[in-house]
């Protein structure tokens, strides 16, 4: 399942605008990526697909189920009505004897509108198309206890505050249909993500040998003992598949962390070994913890709701992520995408960033500039290197204005022959730039060959 496109009219700041989403036949990725400035709407986009999508959750949960309002606030200044029209598409082999609303292309359409208090509206929402995408996933999961579910996840900025809890004092059941709890309103739920974590781990454990077992082994008798080598072989049949999931997930994105465990002793908390040191979760830097967080969250609800797959995380579905960037080393931000696609290969990714390492570095992305509530489509973005993405994409100089403006005067100064000028004005920026800056070493040069020139 994936969003062919969508339209918005007179919502937020966007009076009528339509957005192709990837994969399409240009761009063969199933990632699309939204820049602009602060304000330029692409929150507001994002929150328009998620309220879409909470009617699909929430009509797969009950027949009559109703998803998340526009609000007032919502409407564009000085319009009587908003509009959200969107278009998912579902090929699943699963639907092959369900009638689409259009065979050709299983397109499912549906609208949320919303007019103003005191005001006659002239448009309403529609939500035929909504209702029978969602019988279909209803009917599978009565007449086929393997059948999955497709993900719907929304992460929006908020997702930073974290809270790994201590203590477990609500008993809760991880279904499949619980993979859709939180994931439109709430983000990155860590405490329930802990509960879920605990209850497959001990789980496991009960059915096979625990790590802290295998680690007494190990020390009593040595990796090299048969006991060791029996329990070893015997833990790694056992392993849960959901849980396998989420750790392979997690080792992809961050290189050098592994083993990522629950453990009771001195107290109750998650572990995760980085380069071969057992840290606790929270002694992690922020940008650990998100990107941990987000993909374990990721990861997590797939394995939910693909629970007949053998690898989970080849389900599909949708994921939006606000700031896709946040917290993030440029390290991790260069392979984002690249990861985000080859882990999670089924899923269709809509993400903002205002990072020009993330859109530089992924191929065949579909990319959007927002401005003043028009859309532009960028082409050719991988490969180029960030300051050709700040200047030609983000429409931001790559270093201080004033600087600039100075290293062009003195570049000037050299072509025009003024030697004088460019040794006075070189002597200045000396004394403020940095020792070794590239661009004062190669006027360094061109005044040397000046001078020589003239002697």
């Amino acid at each position: 399942m994936e969003i062919n496109s969508f339209k918005l009219t007179d919502v937020g700041r966007f009076t009528d605008l339509t957005i192709r989403l990837a994969p399409t036949a240009k761009y063969l990725s199933n990632v699309t990526v939204l820049v602009g400035n602060n304000g330029a709407g692409k929150t507001t986009l994002l929150k328009a697909l998620a309220t879409s999508l909470s009617w699909l959750v929430a009509r797969i949960r009950t027949e009559k189920g109703n998803g998340s309002y526009l609000a007032e606030v919502d409407i564009r200044n000085g319009a009587s009505a908003a509009l959200i029209l969107i278009g998912v598409v579902d090929d699943s082999p699963a639907r092959s004897s369900f009638p689409a609303a259009d065979p050709e292309n299983d397109l499912f359409t549906w609208g949320i509108a919303r007019g103003r208090q005191g005001r006659k509206a002239h448009i309403h929402s529609s939500l035929g198309g909504v209702s029978r995408l969602a019988d279909h996933y209803r009917d599978q999961l009565t007449t086929d206890d393997k059948a999955s579910l497709p993900l719907i996840a929304y992460y929006p900025v908020e997702r930073s505050v974290l809270e790994i809890p201590l203590k477990i004092r609500t008993k809760h059941t991880f279904d499949q249909l619980d993979g859709y709890d939180n994931a439109l309103n709430r983000g990155v739920d860590f405490r329930r993500f802990f509960e879920w974590f605990r209850e497959r781990e001990d789980s496991e454990n009960e059915t096979g040998v625990s790590d802290t077992a295998l680690a007494e082994i190990s020390e009593k008798f040595g990796k090299n003992s048969d006991i060791w080598k029996t329990l070893s072989t015997l833990k790694a049949s056992s392993r849960d598949r959901q849980l396998t999931a989420v750790r392979s997930a997690i080792a992809a994105f961050m290189p050098g962390f592994s083993n990522l465990r629950v453990q009771r002793k001195p107290r109750l908390h998650m572990a995760i070994d980085k380069d071969g040191v057992t840290l606790n979760v929270s002694q992690l830097s922020q940008g650990e913890k998100s990107m941990m967080a987000l993909v374990g969250d990721i990861a997590r609800r797939l394995a939910m709701m693909n629970q007949s797959l053998d690898n989970p995380l080849e389900g599909d579905g949708i994921v939006l992520i606000d700031e896709v960037d946040l917290h993030l080393h440029p390290k991790w931000q260069r392979s984002l995408i690249r990861q985000l696609s080859e882990t999670f290969p089924n899923c269709q990714f809509v993400l903002t960033t205002h990072s020009p390492l993330v859109i530089s570095d992924a191929k065949d992305v579909l990319c959007y500039e927002l401005n003043d509530g028009e859309l532009r489509e960028h082409n050719g973005l991988y490969g180029l290197d960030a300051n050709q993405v700040l200047l030609e994409v983000m429409d931001t100089d790559v270093r201080n204005s004033e600087v600039q403006k100075r290293l062009n005067q003195l570049v000037k100064h050299l072509q025009d022959g003024q030697l004088d000028e460019a040794k006075a004005l070189f002597a200045e920026l000396s004394l403020e730039l940095p020792e070794g800056h590239l661009e004062l070493a190669k006027a360094a040069l061109l005044i040397r060959k000046l001078e020589l020139r003239r002697a």
